[in-house]
């Protein structure tokens, strides 16, 4: 089945991808970066492809009216009341819902949708979905994504989904630590996908591998950075399109968070 579609308005000429900030309160340098360019940013709009919060237990948490979860909800709203701000699920954060989207006045993102901008089509997913050959990620994500465990997980103590959560999550670091080599986006299913959309340019993230990746038929995907300004390797990067006034085709551009002040 192919991708939902989302039609640009004809005044959007500069649109901003980010993912993979795994926000957390344990991590203040890239919460920071995050809001600096949320509050400068100068694009007509803004997606975020997934994993925008290193763990999301349920829209609940944002009774906790002094909570990090509240403060990131309030810079989107600030940011959406200027522009339009879509976000998608990524693995992270599959259980953000319709009330997380209505405190922040943004819009939910299927994944996979086709954005098209300029006369040109684009495929958007969060690209996890596409990493064929991680089975045991693909099993975990079938059981995660379905209602029946998303019901009996949300009607748990908040307390103990965080445990959960935390336990999870720990269990992800040690697997970071111990070299084990991750999953990449299967070319074959990616190609597929495009060719559904009628489109032959996919941005995605989750991968970390920050990129612009061929495939067959001028096909190519760019793939999105993840921010970690406290780690070892600062990174942190938008990627920004540009429609030109002049109908020429859109064209990518990769910025620092900082500059995306200004329009390119």
């Amino acid at each position: 089945m192919p991708p939902v579609e989302l039609n640009a308005p004809l005044h959007w000429r500069q649109v901003d991808f980010i993912s993979d900030l795994h926000l957390q309160a344990s991590e203040p340098g890239t919460h920071a970066a995050w809001v600096q360019f949320m509050q400068v940013t100068s694009a007509d709009a803004l997606f975020i492809l997934g994993d925008l919060f290193e763990v999301w237990v349920g829209d609940d948490v944002l009774d906790m009216p002094d909570s990090f979860e509240t403060s990131c909800a309030e810079t989107i709203r600030r940011t959406a009341a200027r522009i339009p701000v879509f976000i998608m699920h990524g693995n992270r954060d599959f259980l953000m819902g319709s009330r997380l989207a209505r405190v922040c006045n943004a819009t939910l993102l299927q994944d996979p949708t086709t954005l098209q901008i300029a006369g040109t089509r684009f495929v958007l997913t969060h690209g996890d979905a596409l990493c064929l050959d991680d089975n045991e990620y693909q099993t975990f994500r079938r059981m995660v994504r379905s209602a029946e465990w998303q019901q009996d997980f949300l009607a748990k103590p908040l307390h103990e989904r965080q445990r959960i959560a935390s336990d999870i999550r720990a269990r992800s670091e040690a697997q970071k630590t111990s070299g084990v080599e991750y999953a990449d986006v299967d070319r074959s299913a990616a190609s597929a996908l495009l060719k559904s959309a009628s489109a032959t340019t996919m941005v995605h993230g989750h991968t970390h591998r920050p990129a612009t990746h061929s495939l067959t038929d001028g096909q190519e995907r760019w793939v999105l950075s993840d921010w970690h300004i406290q780690g070892k390797h600062a990174r942190a990067e938008v990627l920004r399109l540009q429609a030109p006034e002049n109908g020429d085709s859109p064209v990518f551009s990769r910025l620092a968070p900082a500059h995306c002040g200004r329009r390119t």
